[in-house]
């Protein structure tokens, strides 16, 4: 078997060539990754591309077609990450998360790729926290983000086919200790204030809800997806990818990080406008087409994890917010330097 892993080198990549290294461990895994963020490693003495047969260094925008020849497997990680990058760099996030993961899965199709998996989202739910929605129920893409995903799962669902199985993961929020850490997330955020400043400080009011996974447990449903056939789901699927257990409130998962390190005040923005991006989600089909492969870590198992992780970086500034822990911020400062373009390039 032959893999290539878009995107690789990002929070939830070294997790996934973990996962499918342990599976597979005679297949000839390829990570394809622009490398924005490969300096970004945390707490690891070795760069988790060991793993790996190959690292290539390339734009996901002019991969060229004659690269995905010979192929069984594509996943598609690459993107701009999240809501604030997306919303500076909203034409990029277009072009990057959508056009591009469209031609890819074209591309990859006409290769005769067998299996291709595309990282969702849950947040193309926007608002929609009066009950937990399921595939079927209306979208309300509320960022440039949450509508590139949408965009792409309407893309490639139109070449899926007997020969060409496509798997559209609409992941929960990530959370959990990795390689490359993030602290632009909710539940590690949380755990980053708690250690640095002994207070959670919560944007919101803390009511809007919020499903989440471990970057584990992601790994573990890319893994299944890498291997599902079309008579599980259908030659098509686009499945909520998580677990019932985690759907939360936001002030629900600082009264977590505050259970596991006492003494940890905890602020309400109160008057912070609302936050729309509330919702809940029902992961009821990927409990019943993944059985083997759902989510296998708890709440406070990876509040306790993200401690000892932080702990052991040596993490102290109380001003992380501001450091390459956050995805934008590593961005912005290539663009202070003019190391990169605006339209997200290496400048030569």
């Amino acid at each position: 078997m032959k893999i290539l892993i878009t995107g690789n080198m990002g929070y939830v990549g070294p997790g996934v060539v973990r996962q499918l290294r342990n599976t597979y461990p005679n297949a000839t895994i390829i990570g394809y990754d622009l490398g924005f963020f490969a300096h970004c490693v945390t707490g690891v003495r070795v760069f988790p591309e060991t793993l790996l047969d190959s690292q290539v260094f390339g734009d996901v925008r002019t991969i060229h077609s004659s690269f995905l020849v010979g192929f069984d497997v594509v996943v598609h990680l690459a993107a701009i990450s999240n809501d604030p990058m997306g919303k500076t760099f909203e034409a990029v996030t277009d072009e990057v998360n959508c056009h591009s993961s469209i031609r890819i899965a074209e591309m990859a199709k006409m290769a005769g790729v067998k299996n291709y998996v595309f990282a969702s989202s849950c947040s193309v739910y926007g608002t929609a926290d009066d009950k937990p929605r399921k595939e079927d129920d209306v979208l309300n893409p509320l960022t440039a983000y949450a509508r590139s995903k949408v965009g792409t799962e309407d893309g490639i669902k139109k070449l899926a086919s007997d020969d060409f199985v496509v798997t559209s993961l609409r992941f929960a929020t990530a959370c959990g200790m990795s390689a490359r850490l993030r602290l632009d997330l909710v539940l590690n955020d949380f755990v980053a204030g708690a250690i640095t400043s002994n207070t959670i400080d919560i944007l919101s009011d803390g009511t809007p809800w919020r499903p989440l996974i471990h970057v584990k447990d992601m790994a573990r449903a890319i893994d299944w997806a890498v291997a599902r056939l079309a008579p599980n789901g259908g030659n098509f699927i686009s499945i909520n990818t998580g677990s019932n257990a985690w759907n939360y409130q936001v002030k629900d998962l600082a009264y977590a990080v505050a259970e596991a390190l006492p003494l940890i005040k905890i602020t309400l923005n109160v008057n912070a406008p609302p936050d729309k991006r509330s919702y809940q989600v029902d992961f009821s089909s990927f409990q019943k087409l993944a059985p083997d492969h759902q989510p296998l870590m708890s709440l406070e198992g990876t509040v306790q994890e993200l401690i000892e992780g932080i702990t052991r970086m040596g993490l102290k500034d109380k001003d992380y917010r501001n450091s390459d822990l956050m995805r934008l911020k590593v961005l912005n400062d290539f663009r202070a330097d003019d190391i990169v373009s605006g339209k997200l390039a290496w400048n030569s």
